[in-house]
C-alpha cells in the first residue's frame, strides 16, 4: 500500500508508516469510528497488502465493520513479535529443532527454520515453593530449580545460539508477561530495512493465554498455542476473521479500601455473563482515566478468565508516563506519541465513543470487595459472603455432612487440629497482582498492621511470596515492608508463577497426611488468575482468587469459613480481638509509599543486564550448531515424533470410519484438565515410564518442566485427578473404559491399544471445551493419543485453534442436540462422514452405531473456520504445511 505509506518526523529522526489518514482518501472513510483495537488490525492490514493473503478489501471489510459491528471477512494477521515462557517456549524451541531435521529430510535448507521475527522467551514457569517462610527460601528453590532442569535449560541456551531473532530471559528475572510490561514492549515497534526505518504499532502474540496483559499498555496481544507461535515465527500470519468488538465503559472512581483485584473480578464476572469468547473487548469512558497503567494490566490480564480474545486499553498520557518511569528512552516515548497523535490511536478526553458490537458498563464506586473460586476465576463472591459460600459449596458440591462441618482433625506432631475451610496455602503469586504495586505494597502494609498488633500467620498455612519482577522486591524493601511481610512468613520464594500455575510444592507432610486421611476440604487462597480443580495443589479442593492484602488476611484467619469482613481474625498481643478494618490500609497510606519509595532508577538498574543471568545460569555449558545433539537417555529433551510422514503428500479430506470414544466428558473441560500440569504421581503411566528410565520419585519434577519429552507428556494427557470420564461412571481421574475388554484403565493406555488394533479415537464433549491457559500440549497429546476428531457443544477459542494446528478435527454438534440427548455412553462406534467438498464451516454427518446394532445420525458443524485452517487440517497439521511451504 505505497498509496498510504508516508514520512512521520519525530524530533531529528524521521519513520516510514502506514497513515489511516491517507486511507480514507482511498475510501476508507468510516474508520474514524472504529474501536482503537480495530485500527491497529487496519494498520496491520495496510502495511501487508500484497494481493494475495492480504488485499485492500481485507482493509475495506473493517471499514465496512464501522457500518454493521460484525464482519465474517477472514483476515491475515502479522504480530510484529511472539513471547514465551518456558513451559510453553521449551517444547516450540524442540519443534524448530525437529523442524530442522525434518527440513533436511524432505531435501530443503536446514537454515531456514529460523525465527523471522522477534521472539523472546522468559523462563519463569518452572521454580516451586518447595521451600518456604525461611530466609533462605529463595536460595534454595533456586538452587533446586537449576539443579531440576539442567537439561531444559541447556537446551534453551543452544536455542539463543542457534537460532536468530531469539533471545531468553533467564530464570530468577520474573513473570514473561511482567517483563513484557516493565521491559520488553515498546508501545510502537519499529524495523530497518535498505536504509529506511518503518514505525508501527506493537503488537505480539504469546504462548501464555496472559499475554493479554500487554493489552493494558495499548499493545495489541493475546495467547495462542505454541503451535501457532511456531508458525508466526516462521512468517505465517495468524488467521482470524474480524473479530466483534464489545465496548466496556467505565464511570465513576474507585471507593477507599477497594483494589485493583476487586475491580477485575467484578469485570470478569460481568463480561463471562455477557459473552465474550472469541471477541476483542475494549475499555472505554471517564473511568479510564482514573485508573493507573498498573490496574490497567491487571483488567487486561484476565482476558482469559472473562473468555476475550485481548481487553484493550488505548494510549494515553499515563501510558506515556509508565513507559518514561520504567526506562524506555526519551527517543522511544517520543514516538509512540506521535505516532498514536498521527494514527487516531491516542485517547483524547472528550472524544466520540467508538462504535461497537455491544456495551455493559461499570460504575467504579460500586465495585465491593470481592474473591472469587471455588473452581472458576469467573465466580465472584462478595467478602461479606464468602463464608456463606464456602459453608453450601462444602455440603453441597464437597458432599460434606453438616454435622462434620465443624469437627476438628488431629495433625500429628503439631499442637494445633484442622477443620474443613482451613487455609491450607496463602500465596501472593501471578503476573495479575504483582505487577501492581499498589496491591502489593497495600499488602505490606497489612502485614504491617498485624505485626505491630502482635498477630502471626497460621502455623498450617503454607504461605509464600513469588513476585513477577525484581522491582517488587527492591520496593518492599526500600519501604520497609518486606521485614513485616518477612515476619507473617511470606518471605521471597521465587520470582515466577509458582503457586498460580500449580507449582505450590507439596504441602507439609503430616498436614497433607491429615487432609488425606480425613478427606478434609482444605483451602488455598491466591492473588493468582486461575483457580481450576487439581491446579493448585493435589491435596487442595478448593481455591479462590483474592487481592495480595487479603491473601495475607486469610493467612492470619487461617480458614475460609469465618466471615473475614466482620468476625475477629486474631487476637492480639493483649489479647484483645483484631477486625479486618484495624489492619487494611487507606489509599493515602498506599500512595504515600507508592510515590515516594518506588524509582524510575529501580526498573532501568534492574533489566540493564537483563539476559545476562545469575551465577547458576552462566555456568551453564552447551553446545553449538545449526542441530541439536538429543541425548538418546534424555527425559527431559526428545526429538519429537511429529513429523515421521513429513515426506508423504498431504490427505484430501478428513473422514473417520468406525472409531470408538476414548472419552465422554461434560461441561467446562480445561486445558487443565486435559494437558499434564502440575506433579507426576509414581502411580501414573508417567511415573511408570519415569521409574523404567530410573528416575527416582524426588527427581519427577513436574509435567511443565518435561514439556520437551513427548513420552511424559502423551501419559499424562486426560490425566488430571479430578476429571470425571462418562465412559467409566463413577470414577474420578484420567480412566476410560476400554469397550473391547471391559476394562476400565488409563486413558493414556487404553489409547495405546487402540492405537496397535488401528482403531481411530474421538473425544465427546460439551460446552466450553478447552477453556484455560494456551496449553500446546492439549492438543499435541490428543493428537499422539490417536484422537482425530474432537466432538463439543462448543470450543475456548486457543483450543480449537490448537487441535486444528495438530491436524484433529474440532466439530460442533448442532443446537439442541448433544452427547445426553444422543444417549451415548461410550461404547459406541463413531462415523465421521464430510458432506460435500471440503471447506471452512462445513457439515459432518456423524454416524453413531450402538453395542446392540441400532444406527443413529446427527449432523455436525466443522470448526475449521477458515481457508488457512483447511490448509492445516489437509497436511496433517500447521508445522507440515510450513514445512512443505518452506522447501
Amino acid at each position: 500500500m505505497s498509496k498510504v505509506k508516508k514520512t512521520l518526523q519525530v524530533g531529528s529522526k524521521s519513520y516510514a508508516y502506514y497513515s489511516l489518514k491517507e486511507a480514507k482518501n482511498l475510501g476508507l472513510t468510516d474508520i474514524d469510528k472504529l474501536p482503537k483495537s480495530l485500527k491497529v488490525l487496519l494498520e496491520n492490514l495496510l502495511r501487508h497488502e500484497n494481493g494475495k493473503d492480504v488485499t485492500f478489501d481485507d482493509a475495506k471489510a473493517i471499514n465496512e465493520w464501522a457500518k454493521t459491528q460484525k464482519s465474517d471477512r477472514e483476515i491475515a494477521y502479522y504480530p510484529a513479535r511472539v513471547l514465551m515462557q518456558d513451559f510453553t517456549g521449551v517444547p516450540a524451541v524442540v519443534d524448530l529443532a525437529a523442524m530442522r531435521e525434518a527440513m533436511k529430510k524432505i531435501g530443503g535448507d536446514p537454515k531456514k527454520i529460523n525465527p523471522l521475527i522477534p521472539v523472546d522467551l522468559v523462563i519463569d514457569h518452572s521454580v516451586a515453593v518447595d521451600f518456604f517462610g525461611k530466609a533462605d527460601s529463595f536460595d534454595k528453590n533456586v538452587a533446586l530449580e537449576y539443579e531440576r532442569n539442567k537439561e531444559r535449560y541447556t537446551f534453551l541456551k543452544w536455542g539463543q545460539k542457534a537460532f536468530k531473532n531469539f533471545r531468553v530471559v533467564p530464570p530468577g528475572t520474573g513473570i514473561c508477561h511482567q517483563v513484557n510490561l516493565e521491559y520488553l514492549a515498546q508501545g510502537v515497534w519499529t524495523k530497518t530495512e535498505n536504509g529506511e526505518t518503518t514505525a508501527y504499532p506493537d503488537t505480539c502474540v504469546g504462548t501464555d493465554s496472559h499475554t493479554t496483559m500487554i493489552n493494558g499498555l495499548a499493545v495489541l496481544g493475546w495467547g495462542v498455542g505454541g503451535i501457532e507461535a511456531e508458525a508466526a515465527m516462521l512468517g505465517q500470519s495468524v488467521t482470524m476473521t474480524v473479530p466483534e468488538v464489545v465496548g466496556f465503559k467505565l464511570t465513576g472512581k474507585i471507593n477507599e479500601g477497594i483494589t485493583a483485584t476487586d475491580i477485575v473480578l467484578t469485570v470478569t464476572q460481568m463480561l463471562r455473563k455477557h459473552g465474550v469468547v472469541e471477541k476483542f473487548v475494549e475499555f472505554y469512558g471517564p473511568g479510564v482515566k482514573a485508573l493507573t497503567l498498573a490496574d490497567r494490566a491487571t483488567i487486561a490480564n484476565m482476558a482469559p478468565e472473562y473468555g476475550a480474545t485481548c481487553g484493550f486499553f488505548p494510549i494515553d498520557e499515563k501510558t506515556i508516563d509508565y513507559l518514561k518511569f520504567t526506562g524506555r528512552s526519551a527517543d522511544q516515548v517520543a514516538l509512540v506519541e506521535a505516532y498514536a497523535k498521527e494514527q487516531g490511536l491516542w485517547l483524547h478526553e472528550g472524544d466520540a465513543d467508538p462504535v461497537f458490537t455491544s456495551t455493559l458498563e461499570l460504575d467504579l464506586s460500586k465495585v465491593v470487595a470481592s474473591l472469587s473460586g471455588p473452581k472458576r476465576p469467573q465466580d465472584k463472591i462478595e467478602l461479606t459472603a464468602a463464608a456463606d459460600a464456602f459453608g453450601k459449596e462444602l455440603v453441597g458440591a464437597f458432599k460434606v455432612d453438616p454435622s462434620q462441618v465443624n469437627t476438628e482433625y488431629a495433625v500429628e506432631g503439631a499442637d494445633f487440629k484442622l477443620k474443613h475451610g482451613a487455609v491450607a496455602i496463602a500465596t501472593i503469586t501471578s503476573c495479575t497482582n504483582t505487577s501492581n504495586p499498589s496491591v502489593m505494597i497495600a499488602a505490606g502494609l497489612v502485614a504491617k498492621k498485624a505485626r505491630a498488633l502482635g498477630l502471626k500467620s497460621q502455623p498450617w498455612v503454607k504461605t509464600a511470596l513469588s513476585p513477577g519482577s525484581k522491582v517488587v522486591t527492591d520496593y518492599l524493601v526500600e519501604s520497609g515492608l518486606q521485614q513485616s511481610l518477612d515476619e507473617l512468613g511470606f518471605t521471597l520464594t521465587g520470582y515466577g508463577c509458582m503457586s498460580c500455575i500449580g507449582n505450590s510444592g507439596p504441602l507439609p507432610e503430616n498436614i497433607s497426611k491429615s487432609v488425606n486421611t480425613n478427606n478434609l476440604v482444605v483451602t488455598s487462597v491466591l492473588s493468582g488468575n486461575r483457580n481450576f480443580e487439581g491446579r493448585i495443589n493435589p491435596d487442595v479442593k478448593a481455591n479462590y482468587l483474592a487481592s495480595p492484602p487479603l491473601v495475607i488476611a486469610y493467612a492470619l484467619a487461617g480458614n475460609i469459613n469465618i466471615n473475614i469482613s466482620k468476625d475477629p481474625i486474631g487476637k492480639g498481643a493483649n489479647g484483645q480481638d483484631i477486625y479486618l478494618k484495624d489492619i487494611w490500609p487507606t489509599h493515602e497510606e498506599i500512595n504515600t509509599i507508592l510515590n515516594g519509595k518506588l524509582t524510575s532508577a529501580m526498573f532501568k538498574k534492574r533489566y540493564e543486564n537483563v539476559f545476562e543471568g545469575d551465577a547458576h545460569w552462566q555456568a551453564i555449558k552447551t553446545t553449538e550448531g545449526d542441530f541439536f545433539s538429543w541425548e538418546p537417555d534424555s527425559t527431559y529433551i526428545r526429538n519429537p515424533t511429529f513429523f515421521e510422514d513429513i515426506t508423504g503428500g498431504k490427505i484430501n479430506t478428513i473422514k473417520v470410519d468406525n472409531a470408538r470414544i476414548l472419552a465422554l466428558f461434560g461441561d467446562s473441560i480445561t486445558t487443565d484438565h486435559i494437558s499434564p500440569a502440575g506433579n507426576i504421581k509414581k502411580a501414573s503411566p508417567a511415573g511408570a515410564y519415569l521409574t523404567e528410565k530410573g528416575v527416582s520419585v524426588a527427581d519427577f519434577n513436574s509435567y511443565g518442566s518435561r514439556r520437551g519429552n513427548h513420552e511424559v507428556m502423551m501419559r499424562g494427557t486426560f490425566a488430571n485427578i479430578r476429571i470425571k470420564n462418562e465412559t467409566a461412571p463413577g470414577t474420578e481421574g484420567g480412566v476410560t473404559k476400554y469397550v473391547p475388554n471391559g476394562e476400565v484403565m488409563p486413558i493414556y493406555d487404553a489409547a495405546m491399544k487402540y492405537i496397535e488394533t488401528k482403531t481411530p479415537l474421538v473425544v465427546i464433549a460439551g460446552k466450553e471445551y478447552g477453556t484455560g491457559s494456551s496449553r500446546d500440549w492439549a492438543a499435541k497429546g490428543t493428537f499422539l493419543q490417536g484422537v482425530k476428531a474432537v466432538v463439543t457443544e462448543s470450543f475456548e477459542r486457543i483450543h480449537r485453534s490448537n487441535l486444528i494446528g495438530m491436524g484433529v478435527l474440532p466439530l460442533v454438534f448442532e443446537a439442541g442436540t448433544d452427547r445426553k440427548t444422543l444417549g451415548l455412553v461410550g461404547n459406541e462406534t463413531i462415523s465421521l462422514n464430510p458432506q460435500g467438498e471440503f471447506r471452512p464451516g462445513m457439515k459432518y454427518e456423524m454416524t453413531i452405531t450402538r453395542a446392540n446394532g441400532e444406527v443413529v445420525k446427527t449432523m455436525l458443524t466443522s470448526r475449521v473456520d477458515t481457508a488457512d485452517e483447511l490448509n492445516y487440517i489437509t497436511n496433517g497439521g500447521i508445522l507440515q504445511y510450513v514445512l512443505r511451504n518452506l522447501k
